[in-house]
């Protein structure tokens, strides 16, 4: 086993996991609101907050799909190492990372009437990630906010099929902000 699969995890699991956590649940609690997230340091191009997501929410039973950029041996094995989640198709997904333009949206699980939670959320790494843009609306959100998005029409398109949908965590250097379903763009 190579080093670099054994390094880069949390250095105190307990402490770091646990904030980790808490920024991600506040993120997906109010949209657009950008979190700082630290304390992974996962193999290049994975972004330590992209990578902190995967550490805190990863487990032997969540399958996860890496696009082309980011599917290498090193990232996969560093997954697998602090993780144990698997790799899979999108389809089977219920992690996926990428950037915007290597995630195609349609072959990722939007859920069933019968379980909306089994849809897959899509970590997506982006270049810029600020309070300007796109307008937000909906559950978590006093008012309005705005946030960053690589564009506007499919993420209207997915708050349409409420319950189900597609849930996503935007990631850039170690900062997050949360878009669930339930949010509506304009």
């Amino acid at each position: 086993m190579q080093a670099h699969v054994l390094e880069g995890g949390f250095g105190n699991i307990p402490v770091e996991a646990s904030h980790a956590f808490r920024a991600i649940m506040t993120a997906m609690a109010r949209p657009g609101q950008i979190m700082e997230i630290t304390g992974a340091q996962p193999p290049a191009p994975l972004s330590p907050a992209a990578g902190a997501v995967l550490l805190t929410l990863c487990d032997p039973e969540t399958p996860v799909f890496l696009t082309e950029a980011y599917d290498t041996p090193q990232i996969r094995d560093w997954i697998t190492f602090h993780t144990g989640a698997p790799s899979c198709d999108p389809f089977q997904a219920m992690f996926a990372l990428g950037s915007w333009d290597q995630l195609n949206l349609a072959k990722f699980s939007r859920g069933t009437a019968e379980y909306p939670d089994r849809s897959a959320t899509l970590i997506v790494e982006v270049g810029e990630l600020a309070n300007e843009g796109a307008t937000l609306k909906g559950p978590g959100i006093e008012g309005h906010a705005r946030l960053s998005l690589p564009e506007t029409g499919l993420f209207q398109d997915n708050a349409q099929y409420y319950p189900l949908g597609l849930d996503f965590i935007f990631t850039n250097a170690t900062r997050l902000a949360g878009l669930p379903r339930t949010t509506r763009i304009s």
